[in-house]
Parts: structure tokens; sequence; C-alpha cells
């Protein structure tokens, strides 16, 4: 007479490898284990085709625990593997430089664009220009008074000398403040 062998259930073969039921319904379907012809699993077969079939995941290398100076055990911890450091959050992607150099160039041809148009002028240029400008009209409101005083004078019939000290004075005042004035040139 013939033995019939009963194997064992899904679950109960799960129970017997300390695994899950999902697992051992996973490495059926993917062919890693089989099951006898009613659907039960031999223990000795699939056990053997697990280790045969299944890779074994990666393990981190253990480390070599300094042992204390006397010798003595300590009670072992379990110590978390090395953990990477986490990428900076603020870190540039290859298409955002991409994007910002792109803006760039743009920006750039624009400006080129405008000054062959005559639409940009130098900035040193201009400051040295309106600083030639100042000094040239703060130049002739100096001379003003020495020049104009004696016809006012001989007009209103006024001492020229007093009414040039006069004049002379009121300008360089108003000179002053213009002078205190702080254009900006942005």
């Amino acid at each position: 007479m013939k033995k019939v062998t009963m194997g064992l259930s899904i679950r109960a073969y799960a129970r017997h490898r300390g695994v899950s039921h999902v697992a051992v319904k996973k490495a059926i379907d993917t062919g890693r284990i089989t099951t006898l012809a009613d659907g039960t699993i031999d223990p000795e077969t699939a056990d053997a085709q697990w280790a045969r079939n299944t890779v074994q995941p990666r393990r981190a290398p253990e480390q070599n625990i300094p042992t204390s100076p006397r010798g003595q055990a300590r009670p072992e911890r379990e110590i978390p593997a090395p953990v990477p450091p986490p990428l900076p959050s603020g870190s540039t992607s290859l298409l955002q430089a991409r994007t910002v150099n792109e803006v760039l160039k743009a920006q750039l041809h624009k400006v080129e664009l405008a000054q062959r148009k005559g639409e940009l002028v130098d900035r040193a240029q201009a400051v040295a220009h309106v600083f030639k400008l100042a000094r040239t009209e703060r130049d002739a409101w100096l001379n003003w008074p020495a020049r104009i005083s004696a016809q006012m004078a001989a007009r209103l019939g006024v001492d020229p000398h007093a009414l040039h000290v006069a004049l002379d004075t009121a300008v360089r005042e108003h000179l002053q403040e213009l002078g205190e004035l702080r254009p900006r040139v942005d």
C-alpha cells in the first residue's frame, strides 16, 4: 500500500519557517518553492527549495566592538548600522542649474542688445560726466557775483563792493545747500 504524505498548509509552513503567510504565498507564486498535488507544502522539500532559490538579504558588516580594558564582557546592545548622511535639502539639480544658466544668458543678451541700441551707458562714464557738469555749473555761479555786481550797483545806485559781497555770500550759501544733497545714480 502506498503511503500518503500530507504536507503543511501555507499558514502552518509560514509558522514553521518563521515568516508571514504572505511571504510563503509569494514564494509559491514566483516558483521559489513548490506545493504538493493537493496544494499543501512538504516542509523538507520546501526548506531546501527556499534556501536554494532565495537570495539572502544583505547584512551590514559586523563591527568590531572594542572590549573593555579589563576584558569584562559588557551586556550586548544592538548597535545601529551607520546611516549615511542625508543629502542636503537645498541641493540643486542639473535641470535647475541649466534653467538658471539659460535665464542668465537671456539677461546678458538683453543687456548687450540695449547697449548696442545706445540705451545703456557706462556707469563710470555717467558719474564722471555728471561730476564734470556740476563742477562747471558751480564755477559759473561762483564767478557770477563778480561779473554782475558792478552792473547791478550802477543800475540800483548802491556801493558796488557791498553788493558784490552780499551777492557772493548769498551764492556761496546757496551752493553749500545744494552741495549737501546726495543724488543717487542707480
